[in-house]
């Protein structure tokens, strides 16, 4: 709901609320966060949040990889979003038609 409202900030809240009152965070609703961050237009804190992620114990897939590398593209940050895709390859996260369109 809150993607397709573009409220990222929204999104963000009840992240980190899930994450305050002790709730199993997953791939799924993290990746969700990432992809509302990245329709928002808001590709420092869908960055911020995939970083923040990879450092936990949240597995990150393609879809990860590829909402923070359209939020990336989108704002212009051209060096992060190739970053990204080097990223993906040393993690063995998999390239598909998303991730190079």
């Amino acid at each position: 709901a809150c993607e397709k409202g573009g409220q990222w900030s929204e999104a963000l809240g009840l992240l980190f609320e899930m994450s305050v009152g002790h709730m199993e965070l997953g791939t799924i609703t993290c990746n969700a966060a990432i992809s509302v961050c990245e329709k928002g237009g808001q590709w420092s804190e869908a960055l911020g949040l995939l970083l923040e992620l990879s450092a936990g114990r949240i597995e990150l897939n393609t879809i990860s990889f590829n909402a923070a590398v359209s939020a990336c593209g989108k704002g212009s940050q051209w060096a992060k979003a190739v970053a990204l895709l080097a990223d993906m390859t040393a993690s063995h996260v998999e390239l598909d038609i998303i991730t190079y369109g």
